[in-house]
C-alpha cells in the first residue's frame, strides 16, 4: 500500500535520536513518531498541510523542561518546537516540519478557583467551556467568546490573543490574563505579571533567557514609545502577538504578557495560566434583525452600536441558508419565520445583557421603538424582528452562530469557502465600505463567499469558495490576499483581527513598519536560534532568514489534487473535512465523538479519521492502486484462492511488517460507528460509511479476526438460536465460556436471549404477521389506523418483551398494528465492513418492504439504530437506483396521529420521566426527541430529556474484548452518573437496545423503553 519506511533521510534519523534521548531522560509523556499521528496533526483548521517529524504530548512541566532542555545541546539546535493546543487555527499557527508539543491530552487541569476573588488559575491544554462548566455553579464565566469554545484550549486562546462575540464589552484573552508561567527555551520557569520598575530591574540583573528578554523589551518600549503610538491604530482588535503598544499597563507597570499573548508558541511553552472570572449577567436577550440587503445589515450596525448593546453579530443569507439544512436549525428556526415575500439578505443579531431585568426590558425597547419606527419609512432595508429572551434561547441562537465557521464549508460542489483573508478588523465606522470594496474584489475573481462576524468591533469572517485540488485556482491565495492587505491598510486596519498571523506572519513587516527589527529583536532575546514554532510573527534579526510564505507552505489541495477523481468520489464522505474540529468537542454531555472522548488520541476522531483516510487514498494513488477498481475486484473475488495471500500479509504483520494500511485500521476500529459525526459535523463527514469501504479492501488483503464474522451473521443466526434460548443463555452464563469467547473470538460480556419466543407469543397474543392478505381484509376506516412494525433482530431476539409492549400499546391506544416478516436489517455487515453481503441482504430486506408498500400503510421501527439505517446506509447504497421505503421512528409516526391520541378515552396519572436517547437518534433525527415529549404530554405525563452523550456500546462495539475498557470509561463520562442518581430511580427510560444494555452490564440497572413506561400508564389509565 504505502510504501515501506526501509530509508530513513537524515532529517529524520535526528528528530528519531532526539526523542530517544528524551524518553531516555525521564519523560513521562508520549512520544509519536509514528505516521499516522504525524499525519492526523499535519492539518489544522487552516488551508495547509504540513508534516511533523513526531507529535510530543507531555504530562507536565517538568517534562517540558525537558525538551528544552534537551533542545539546548549543541548536536540538537536545529531541532524545532512548535507547541499546540486544540489546533483549530485558521492560519496554520501550529503547523511545522519539526516536532509539534500537544498539551491539550494531559495538561488540562483546573488549577484552582477563587470566588471570593474571582480568578482561576489553570494548565493551558484546559478548554475554554471545561473552564466555564467548573465556574458556572458560582455564577462566573470566562469571557473571551469563540466559536470554537468547545474544543479551543485557554493556551491556544492565549497564544493568539483571541476573542470573538462580545469584544467590544469585554475585550481579548490578553485582557483578563493576571499571570502566566512559560517555560523558555533555557529551560527556566518564568511567572509574568505586571511589575514594577524595582521588581523590573533585578529581573534584568540576572543573565539567564529571562533577564535578557527582559532588558530587550524594557529598552524598545523606552526607546520606540511615540513611535508605536503613532504606529498602531486605536482599534478595538488592537494589534495581535508581540504588542508594543501594551508594554506598559495605564499605571506605568510593566507588563511581559502583552508580549507574550499572541506570540503563538514563538517565544515560550506557555504552561499555566491566572485569569479573571467575571459574573454571568443575570439576564439576557437577543434581538434578531432581518434585512433584505447585507449592506443594508452593515451600514445599520453603526446606528445599532448607540443604543449600547453588548454585542452585534452579523450573518449573511448564505450562512443563514445552510444553517437551514443542519441539526442546529431545529432549535432556532422559531427565531427566524419565514414570511411570504421576504428575501432575507442579512441579519444582526443584537444581544443585551443585564443584572436588571426592568433595566434589560427598557434597553430593548429603545432599539424596537427605533425598529418599528424604521419599518415605516419607505426604502427601509428591515424586514422585521423576534426577540429571544432569557440565556437558555440567546445560547441556542449563538450555538447557530459560533457553527458558521464549520458550515461553510458544507456547499455543494468542489468549490467550498476557505480561510486565507479570515479576520480583517477596521474601524467600525469604515465597516459597511470596506466590504463592499472587499465584495469588489472577490467578485471581480467571480467567486462565491460567505460572510459572518463581529460588526461592533468591525471585524467580518469572509471565505471566498476556492477548490485547491485545482492547479490553476493557487495563484488566487496569493492575488486576492495581496489586494486585502492593501485595502485593509487603505481603511486604517489590521489584517489580523482575532484568529493570530501563522502563515500569514509574511505581512507583519507591512504593518509593523519600522518597527518590524523591534519584532526581530523581541524574537532574537527569547528564541534567539530559530527554534521555537519558526516563521511565524517574526524571525531572529541576526540569523537572516525569512518568514514563511503563504503561497511556499503546502496546501491541503497538493495533497488531495494527487487522489484520482474516482477514488475521491469513492471516499467523499471524508474527502471535504476542512479541520475545524468539531469533533473535538470536550464536552462529555454531548454526542459528538466518543472515541475522541474516551481516549483523547485526535487519530480516534472524524477529523483524525478523515486525515489518514485521505493520505491512505494519494498512498495507494502514487503505488497506482485504483480502489474503485480494487472495491468492485473485491465484490467478485474466490474467498478460497484470496485465502493464502492474506494469510501472508497477516503473518508478515504480525512479525512486525510495516503497512501504512494497519496504522489506518487502528484508527478506524475503535470508531463506534454511532454516526454522530454525521449530524454534528458541519461538514458532514461520515466516518462509519468510509470507514465500511475502507474495511472492505483492507481484509481484501489481510485475514479478518474471528468475531467479525460472528457479528456479521448475528442476524442469520439469531432466529434459530432463539429457539433454545435456555441452552443458549445457560453458557453465556458460565464464566469459562465467556473467557473463551473474550480469548478466541475477541467478544465478551454476550447479550442473553429473551426467554420469549416471538412466533408463540404472536399466536397467544393474537398478534398478526403483515401479509398482503391480512392486510387486504382490512376495512378502508381500518386501514387509516393501521401500521406495520418492522422487526430487527435486537429487539425481536434480545428483547422480545419490547415488541410485544410495543403491540399491545399500539392495540389500546386505537391502532391496528401488524409485525413486518424478520429479515436481516444488514446494519452489522455494513458496520465491519461486508459490504457485499450488505448489498445482498438489504436488497432481500427491501423486496419484503416493497412488497407492503402497495397497501399504504405506514412503517414504524422500534430500535433508532436499526431504523435509521433505512435513511442512511440503504439510501447511500440503493437511493438513485430504488426508492427506499420511509421508515419512522416510533416516536415520529405517533406525533403525526396526535389528533387521534387526543381523542382517546384515556386519562393516565401525572408522572415525569427522565429521557435518554440513543446517539444516532440524537444527532441524525434531533427533531424526533421533541416528537417523544409531545406524545407523553398528550396522554397526560412528562418527559424531560437528560442532556447526555454516548453510552458507549453503539451496537457490538462494547461487547468487543479489544473495546471493552473504551466503553466502560464512555460509559462514565455521562450515562453513569444519570443511571445512579437516586432521584432518577424508575424514572429513566431510554430509547437504545444498546444503552439499555450497557446500563444493566455496568450498574444492573434496567431501564425501560419509552413505550414500556407509556404501556404502564395506559394499562392503569382511568377512561375519561
Amino acid at each position: 500500500m504505502i510504501p515501506k519506511l526501509s530509508e530513513v533521510s537524515p532529517i529524520q534519523t535526528k528528530y528519531l535520536s532526539f526523542i530517544k534521548r528524551l524518553n531516555a531522560s525521564g519523560f513521562a509523556g508520549d512520544t509519536n513518531p509514528d505516521y499516522a499521528n504525524r499525519v492526523v496533526l499535519s492539518t489544522d483548521n487552516s488551508i495547509y498541510q504540513v508534516l511533523p517529524q513526531g507529535v510530543i504530548y507531555p504530562k507536565n512541566i517538568a517534562d517540558i523542561q525537558r525538551l528544552v532542555r534537551l533542545s539546548n545541546q549543541e548536536e540538537f539546535h536545529d531541532i524545532v518546537l512548535s507547541p499546540r493546543g486544540g489546533g483549530t487555527g485558521t492560519n496554520g499557527q501550529s503547523l511545522t516540519d519539526g516536532l509539534i508539543v500537544d498539551l491539550s491530552k494531559y495538561m488540562n487541569r483546573i488549577l484552582e478557583i477563587n470566588v471570593e476573588e474571582g480568578w482561576a488559575r489553570v494548565e493551558t491544554g484546559v478548554v475554554k467551556d471545561q473552564l466555564n462548566k467548573a465556574i458556572k455553579p458560582h455564577g462566573l464565566f470566562f469571557a473571551p467568546e469563540l466559536s470554537t469554545s468547545n474544543r479551543a484550549t485557554i493556551g491556544g486562546m492565549i497564544n493568539t490573543d483571541a476573542s470573538g462575540q462580545g469584544s467590544v464589552m469585554y475585550g481579548k484573552t490578553r485582557d483578563h490574563v493576571l499571570s502566566l508561567k512559560t517555560v523558555l527555551l533555557d529551560g527556566e520557569l518564568l511567572e509574568s505579571f505586571p511589575i514594577d520598575d524595582e521588581t523590573l530591574s533585578s529581573i534584568q540583573s540576572g543573565s539567564d533567557y529571562s533577564a535578557h528578554a527582559h532588558r530587550t523589551v524594557d529598552a524598545i518600549q523606552k526607546t520606540k514609545a511615540q513611535e508605536i503610538q503613532d504606529t498602531f491604530p486605536e482599534l478595538n482588535r488592537c494589534l495581535t502577538g508581540y504588542d508594543l503598544a501594551h508594554i506598559r499597563t495605564e499605571d506605568g507597570l510593566f507588563n511581559m504578557n502583552s508580549v507574550l499573548c499572541g506570540s503563538e508558541g514563538t517565544l515560550g511553552f506557555i504552561v499555566e495560566a491566572k485569569v479573571n472570572i467575571l459574573p454571568i449577567p443575570t439576564y439576557a436577550a437577543l434581538v434578531n434583525i432581518r434585512y433584505n440587503s447585507f449592506e443594508g445589515s452593515l451600514r445599520h450596525a453603526r446606528e445599532l452600536l448607540a443604543v449600547n448593546p453588548t454585542s452585534i453579530e452579523t450573518v449573511d443569507s448564505k450562512v443563514l441558508g445552510l444553517a437551514k439544512g443542519d441539526i442546529i436549525w431545529n432549535s432556532v428556526a422559531e427565531f427566524f419565520p419565514e414570511k411570504t415575500g421576504e428575501n432575507i439578505q442579512g441579519i444582526n443579531l443584537v444581544e443585551y445583557t443585564d443584572n436588571s431585568e426592568e433595566n434589560l426590558a427598557d434597553r430593548i425597547k429603545v432599539l424596537t421603538d427605533k425598529l418599528d419606527a424604521l419599518a415605516k419609512q419607505d426604502g427601509s432595508n428591515t424586514l422585521g424582528y423576534t426577540i429571544a429572551v432569557g440565556h437558555s434561547n440567546v445560547n441556542k441562537i449563538w450555538t447557530m452562530r459560533k457553527k458558521s465557521v464549520g458550515l461553510l464549508g458544507n456547499v455543494e460542489g468542489e468549490k467550498r469557502p476557505i480561510p486565507f483573508v479570515e479576520d480583517t478588523a477596521v474601524p467600525p465606522e469604515n465597516l459597511a465600505d470596506f466590504i463592499m470594496e472587499f465584495r469588489a474584489v472577490l467578485d471581480s475573481y467571480d467567486v462565491q463567499y460567505g460572510m459572518f462576524g463581529h460588526v461592533d468591533a468591525g471585524v467580518l469572517h469572509v471565505r471566498p469558495a476556492l477548490d485547491l485540488k485545482d492547479e490553476s485556482q493557487e495563484p488566487m491565495i496569493r492575488d486576492i490576499t495581496d489586494k486585502v492587505v492593501a485595502l485593509t491598510q487603505k481603511y486604517n486596519g489590521l489584517l489580523w483581527g482575532e484568529h493570530g498571523k501563522g502563515v500569514r506572519s509574511e505581512y507583519a513587516p507591512v504593518f509593523f513598519g519600522d518597527l518590524y527589527a523591534s519584532v526581530q529583536q523581541v524574537k532574537g532575546a527569547f528564541d534567539p536560534r530559530n527554534q521555537l514554532n519558526p516563521g511565524k510573527i517574526a524571525t531572529p534579526f541576526e540569523l537572516g532568514v525569512d518568514l514563511l510564505k503563504i503561497d511556499e507552505v503546502p496546501l491541503r489541495g497538493q495533497y488531495d489534487r494527487q487522489i484520482p477523481i474516482k477514488n475521491r468520489e469513492q471516499f467523499k464522505e471524508g474527502m471535504y473535512c476542512n479541520g475545524n474540529g468539531a469533533c473535538y468537542n470536550f464536552d462529555p454531555n454531548d454526542a459528538m465523538c466518543p472515541s475522541w472522548k474516551g481516549t483523547r488520541d485526535r487519530r480516534h476522531s472524524p477529523k483524525g479519521r478523515a486525515s489518514l483516510m485521505r493520505e491512505w487514498l494519494r498512498g495507494m494513488s502514487e503505488q497506482g492502486v485504483d480502489t474503485a477498481k480494487a472495491s468492485k475486484s473485491v465484490k467478485h473475488s474466490n474467498a478460497l484462492i484470496s485465502f493464502f495471500p492474506k494469510l501472508k500479509n497477516s503473518i508478515e504483520k504480525h512479525r512486525g511488517a510495516y503497512d501504512f494500511s494497519n496504522e489506518v485500521h487502528e484508527s478506524m476500529m475503535g470508531c463506534l460507528a454511532c454516526k454522530s459525526c454525521v449530524g454534528q459535523c458541519p461538514i458532514k463527514v461520515d466516518v462509519p460509511e468510509f470507514r465500511a469501504k475502507f474495511l472492505e479492501l483492507y481484509y481484501s488483503r489481510y485475514l479478518r479476526p474471528a468475531k467479525d464474522y460472528v457479528i456479521g451473521s448475528l442476524e442469520f443466526m439469531v432466529p434459530t438460536l432463539a429457539t433454545f434460548p435456555r441452552t443458549y443463555n445457560w453458557l453465556m452464563d458460565r464464566k469459562w465460556a465467556n473467557k473463551l469467547s473474550s480469548k478466541y473470538l475477541g467478544l465478551t460480556d454476550n447479550p442473553k436471549l429473551s426467554k420469549y419466543n416471538l412466533k408463540k407469543e404472536m399466536s397467544l397474543r393474537g398478534i398478526r404477521l403483515a401479509t398482503p392478505l391480512a392486510i387486504e381484509s382490512l376495512s378502508y376506516k381500518d386501514r387509516s389506523r393501521a401500521v406495520i412494525v418492522v422487526q430487527d433482530a435486537f429487539t425481536s431476539y434480545f428483547e422480545t418483551q419490547l415488541v410485544l409492549d410495543t403491540m399491545e400499546l399500539l392495540s389500546r391506544l386505537g391502532f391496528q398494528a401488524y409485525l413486518a416478516p424478520y429479515m436481516p436489517n444488514g446494519k452489522p455487515l455494513h458496520v465491519h465492513g461486508f459490504m457485499k453481503a450488505f448489498n445482498k441482504t438489504a436488497r432481500k430486506n427491501l423486496d419484503m418492504l416493497q412488497s407492503l408498500t402497495f397497501y399504504g400503510l405506514p412503517f414504524i421501527g422500534i430500535d433508532p439504530s436499526m431504523t435509521l439505517t433505512y435513511r442512511s446506509e440503504y439510501t447511500k447504497t440503493f437511493g438513485h437506483n430504488r426508492q427506499i421505503p420511509k421508515i419512522h421512528l416510533m416516536q415520529e409516526w405517533l406525533a403525526e396521529k396526535k389528533d387521534h391520541l387526543i381523542k382517546q378515552p384515556l386519562m393516565c396519572e401525572e408522572s415525569t420521566y427522565h429521557l435518554m436517547t440513543h446517539c444516532t437518534e440524537k444527532t441524525n433525527a434531533p427533531g424526533s426527541i421533541k416528537d417523544w415529549q409531545q406524545v407523553y404530554s398528550i396522554l397526560g405525563l412528562e418527559l424531560k430529556v437528560e442532556n447526555v452523550g454516548c453510552c458507549g456500546m453503539a451496537g457490538t462495539y462494547g461487547h468487543e474484548t479489544a473495546n471493552k475498557d473504551t466503553s466502560k470509561t464512555i460509559y462514565e463520562l455521562s450515562w453513569k452518573e444519570k443511571v445512579t442518581a437516586p432521584e432518577l430511580s424508575n424514572k429513566l427510560v431510554a430509547t437504545g437496545y444498546s444503552c439499555r444494555s450497557q446500563a444493566k452490564r455496568f450498574d444492573d440497572a434496567n431501564l425501560p423503553h419509552p413505550i414500556q413506561a407509556l404501556l404502564k400508564h395506559v394499562r392503569e389509565a382511568v377512561i375519561k
